[in-house]
């Protein structure tokens, strides 16, 4: 009878995985272009029988239970109280050396060595477990900053937590592998400035090699629900580029206005030009911006102005012409007002990859250890973490248990991380990625499953790439008779 229900579960796993895989991407468009490299996913699926991997992973376990309980006694005597003291102390991206401190002295006091200013950010580090051994590299992203909001920094995504969660598993899993000498390491990595650009953080780490050597890397991120991604490639919250117009203009008195050249009446006349042309880009695109500079003061002609703009869309195809549109119309802002315009590509992210033989075993775990506010049928797929620089190219989990009643960037969520229902969440994300880090240690299958099926999905990324190119013609304008 347990056997039958077992396989009842095994088939309801897979059917729910089938359907997200079937419905992958975020557009039609991307759904028809990609079609073939779906079905090609949807094979990878069912040859890596996931579901059965995880009913086994998760049976009763006498030495992750010791893990776990080790988790909860570090959360309940100390980093659920530094968590709490994070969010109360809120410090933007690139500024964050309270929270530093506090990360880096605990990760020292269990027995890391701590390189604080890698990759030339003040704010970033790296600490390796000092009593690892050769094998199975197990990483832990640790994120800290806060939010810049009207009111001054707050932390209404909860990352004050992150850190405090990462730490958790982190400690417990490596006393685990000394304890029991199980080869294997773990490595954790402070990035900042995950809400800011530039610069992205992640990349500017990547590119520094600082996550070389890493072979699975988990996270937390708050939610007002608890999901998991679908298997394949794309990003939480679209493709982006960050661009800042910068318009140069001429001073004048303003009684005198023609003598000089209106920089502001330049910005004004990007956000009319974007306005216009909304209607020749696809509905799925997102142009936001503001103005960070708009001149000095109202009887001085502005000389100067300047715009900052996340410009997003669902693929990074498709991104590269808005984005020239987009800049377009600050040229031809420019050019009606007699200005000037430089434009600064400051930032982007890009896709990366989720797993099915992580997500599903990141979501057993979260049901099992308590999580509320499930959504049974995996998300869209996104990498773990919103650049695409790392989880484009090492394969990893974001943890993501609902610890709020309230949606992300709001002062509703920064309430909650300081009471049950942010406390419940964050000690569940700790305990799951604990586990998670305990099933690639202990479980060579494990290990091999993941690199198979993100090795086949970089793959096809490579090939939806270029179904996508031919998905998006664009017309030919001929010259006016």
């Amino acid at each position: 009878m347990a056997r039958t229900i077992g396989k009842l579960i095994s088939c309801a796993i897979f059917l729910l995985l089938f359907t997200a895989v079937c419905a992958a991407q975020e557009t039609d468009t991307e759904r028809h272009a990609a079609s073939d490299v779906i079905k090609q996913i949807q094979e990878l699926e069912r040859s890596l029988n996931v579901p059965s991997m995880v009913a086994q992973l998760t049976a009763p376990d006498k030495n992750r239970d010791e893990v776990i309980a080790r988790v909860q006694e570090l959360m309940n005597t100390e980093l659920l109280p530094m968590a709490d003291w994070i969010t109360r102390h809120p410090e933007i991206g690139f500024t964050e050396t309270q929270a530093v401190a506090k990360l880096t002295s605990y990760l020292r006091a269990h027995d890391f060595d701590v390189t604080v200013g890698v990759a030339g950010l003040p704010t970033a580090f790296i600490a390796t477990y000092k009593h690892g051994t050769p094998g199975p590299n197990l990483g832990v992203i640790l994120e800290y900053d806060a939010l810049r909001g009207t009111q001054g920094p707050f932390h209404g995504d909860q990352h004050s937590a992150q850190g405090p969660v990462g730490m958790a598993a982190a400690v417990a899993i490596s006393e685990f592998l000394t304890r029991t000498h199980t080869p294997g390491t773990v490595t954790v990595y402070g990035t900042p400035g995950e809400e800011m650009m530039p610069p992205d953080a992640k990349t500017v780490m990547w590119n520094a090699g600082v996550f070389k050597g890493a072979d699975v890397i988990v996270r937390s991120h708050s939610l007002m629900v608890t999901t998991r991604p679908a298997p394949g490639f794309g990003t939480c919250c679209m493709n982006i580029d960050g661009v800042k117009y910068t318009f140069s203009g001429a001073p004048a008195h303003e009684l005198t206005a023609w003598d000089g050249r209106n920089a502001l009446e330049a910005v004004i006349k990007l956000f009319d030009n974007i306005d216009a042309i909304r209607a020749s880009m696809r509905p799925e695109a997102r142009i936001e911006g503001i103005i960070t500079e708009g001149g000095a003061a109202p009887n001085v002609v502005p000389d100067k102005t300047v715009a900052d703009f996340y410009i997003r869309y669902p693929d990074s195809v498709y991104l590269d012409q808005i984005t020239e549109m987009v800049n377009n119309a600050a040229r031809a802002a420019a050019l009606a007002t007699g200005t000037k315009v430089r434009i600064d590509h400051y930032g982007s992210q890009r896709d990366g990859i989720s797993i099915a033989t992580l997500s599903e075993l990141d979501f057993a775990y979260m049901k099992q250890f308590g999580a509320t506010g499930i959504i049974p049928e995996p998300d869209k797929p996104q990498g773990y973490e919103e650049t695409g620089s790392v989880s484009s190219q090492i394969p990893g989990i974001e943890v993501t248990a609902k610890s709020s009643n309230f949606s992300n960037h709001t002062y509703g969520m920064l309430a909650d991380a300081t009471t049950e229902v942010g406390h419940s969440g964050f000690m569940i994300d700790a305990e799951t990625e604990a586990a998670i880090l305990y099933d690639f240690a202990t479980h060579p299958e494990l290990r091999s499953a993941v690199k198979t099926e993100f090795t086949r999905i970089q793959e096809l990324f490579a090939e939806y790439q270029r179904d996508l190119q031919k998905a998006y013609p664009q017309p030919t304008v001929p010259e006016p008779k």
